[in-house]
């Protein structure tokens, strides 16, 4: 068995969460791991992988969030030629391409309820039945399964079943947010910086007792994926030469603190006792989007797309908010 290099924490905030993958990986049992959006749950996907006896087998992730309902069958399970139009041949579904591997079914509570009764049968019977075919097939598959949703609130509210909770929750993991994980922070961006630096061609930047103190106290709603994110856009910004720490985490604007020690709540944005409005949350989520974005509203790589607006609509919060355009030359 392989074992897994990807994992940063090991020894820090990620250690419980370590000993369970060790415990889990050699066994064939469904796992499902709940943790933030962007806390690094497929990181943790795939070290079940590298250290389980499957390692030589595929590894296939599948975001159930983005499969289209009309598909799920086909896309799941696989389709016959014929079976509908535009079947021109037959095709493996995600399934198939995984035998004697491992699923990552990522942000499984999106599953529709129809897709869930399916699942489940393959995971009791270990047997699918592409679309258009009158055969079963068996297959040799580990399931984990992955959310940011409280899957129990919606088996009670009636969104997801829960004799599908029960088959997947076999063995939980759950990944705590970056804002518990401090210990964390100085490998974790390290590893950032030197991975953007690398990318850019440009000189690895230090990281200074302040950033770091900067980058422990802010709570990173984002996780992990923001971390790497406002990073890169550190380091493009100072060019190898510096860190632009502030202004890749958003100039002029308020940082969302952690504020579960009055003493950590100093900075150069928020004062002590000050708790960030609502307000001052979106204009620096948007200011950071902009920044990002290098100042660029609409298109494949504006803020709008960032943030998941219509650039219209993004337009009219900054003018709500008085948020000037980045100007950029």
């Amino acid at each position: 068995m392989r074992e897994s290099q990807s994992v940063i924490g090991v020894e820090g905030g990620l250690a419980k969460v370590m000993e369970r993958v060790a415990k889990v990986a050699p066994s064939a049992a469904s796992v499902l791991i709940l943790g933030e959006t962007g806390s690094g749950k497929e990181v943790i996907a795939r070290a079940i992988h590298e250290q389980s006896p499957r390692s030589a087998g595929p590894f296939i992730r599948v975001n159930c969030g983005a499969l289209p309902p009309e598909l799920l069958d086909s896309e799941l399970f696989g389709h016959v030629k014929g079976s509908f139009t535009g079947a021109i041949g037959s095709r493996k579904g995600w399934f198939g391409r995984a035998d004697r591997g491992t699923l990552f079914l990522d942000e499984i509570g999106e599953l529709p309820l129809a897709g869930q009764v399916r699942l489940l049968r393959v995971l009791q019977d270990g047997l699918l039945r592409p679309v258009g075919s009158e055969d079963e097939t068996a297959v040799d598959v580990r399931v984990v399964a992955a959310t940011h949703r409280d899957l129990p609130v919606m088996v009670q509210d009636g969104h997801f079943r829960e004799d599908l909770w029960y088959r997947l929750a076999v063995f939980p993991i759950i990944i705590p947010p970056l804002h518990e994980r401090p210990e964390d922070m100085r490998e974790l961006a390290e590893y950032f910086i030197r991975r953007s630096a690398e990318r850019l061609g440009v000189r690895t930047p230090g990281l200074d007792a302040n950033d770091l103190k900067r980058l422990q106290r802010y709570r990173w709603p984002g996780n992990v994926r923001e971390l790497s994110a406002v990073l890169e856009r550190a380091v493009i910004l100072g060019q190898g030469a510096t860190l632009e720490l502030a202004p890749a985490l958003g100039t002029g604007t308020t940082l969302v603190l952690r504020a579960t020690d009055a003493a950590m709540a100093e900075s150069d944005d928020v004062a002590g006792d000050e708790f960030p409005t609502l307000d001052a949350v979106v204009i620096a989520h948007i200011g950071r989007a902009l920044e990002q974005a290098s100042g660029r509203v609409s298109g494949s790589g504006g803020a709008a797309r960032l943030l998941g607006l219509n650039p219209n609509t993004l337009r009219s919060k900054m003018r709500k908010y008085g948020i000037p355009a980045i100007q950029r030359h």
